[in-house]
């Protein structure tokens, strides 16, 4: 792949809240899987926990949790991103603060990109309720759920949404 074809890869993804219910291929979830495994991470600790949900009234119970967003519970697939807060010992409050979402944004992007080039569509969704979502997968206490990805064939195609200019984006330091 060129630079040229990732740049609309990048331009091409839209965040998708309808899906189709066709279940992911085997083939499907392990790119998904490489994608998240191979995001870069602060210091290759690597603290983040991608949790796989496929148990549709276990999904329900997700989208219920984050504030009725039901459109999570339609994917075939449902990743809950979580932060691995134990990097506190080699980085401190920073490294919970900080570099654990940052291993988790930077994996949730992967999996975006993979999830696209691949036919899937998927939506970062954070807006849900921590500690619901801490209790229905039964988390152990140094794992932060910081994101639920529903992952799916599109069953919809948005329009690109507006982008701030380059100039707003951008400053030039010299």
């Amino acid at each position: 792949m060129t630079g040229k074809e990732l740049l609309e890869l990048i331009r091409t993804r839209r965040s998708i809240r309808a899906f189709k219910p066709d279940p992911l291929t085997e083939e499907q979830t392990e790119a998904l899987i490489e994608a998240i495994r191979w995001a870069p991470s602060a210091g290759n600790l690597q603290s983040r926990k991608f949790y796989f949900v496929t148990n549709k009234n276990l999904q329900t119970r997700l989208a219920r949790a984050a504030w009725e967003q039901y459109f999570i519970s339609e994917a075939p697939l449902v990743v809950v991103a979580c932060a691995d807060t134990r990097i506190q010992a080699r980085y401190g409050t920073r490294g919970v603060a900080l570099y654990t979402i940052m291993d988790v944004a930077a994996s949730i992007q992967n999996l975006a990109l993979v999830a696209h080039a691949l036919g899937l569509g998927s939506c970062w969704v954070s807006a849900f309720d921590e500690g619901a979502v801490h209790s229905l997968l039964q988390l152990p206490p140094f794992l932060r759920p910081v994101a639920i990805v529903p992952v799916g064939k599109p069953a919809e195609q948005p329009s690109p949404p507006p982008r701030v200019s380059k100039e707003e984006a951008v400053t030039f330091i010299d």
